[in-house]
């Protein structure tokens, strides 16, 4: 999964390859929004752990992750 999270305060957002299913992601974030937990953790596809603060959380993207096109191709 594709992971786009904007976080309050910074000019640019944080985008992971996941390994997570959507639903997971989700979970975590919903946990950490209800008060379970101050921080959420993912884990990209090389095992790095990204932990962002919950109250510091704008919004989250969760997308399939797309193939990487290669050539050049008309549209």
């Amino acid at each position: 999964m594709e992971v786009r999270i904007g976080v309050k305060g910074a000019p640019r957002e944080l985008t992971i390859d996941s390994t997570q299913t959507a639903d997971e992601i989700e979970a975590l974030i919903d946990n950490a929004l209800k008060g379970g937990s101050p921080t959420f953790a993912l884990t990209d596809e090389k095992g790095h752990r990204l932990v962002v603060a919950a109250d510091k959380l704008a919004y989250v993207e969760i997308a399939e992750a797309e193939g990487r096109r290669v050539g050049f191709g008309t549209m």
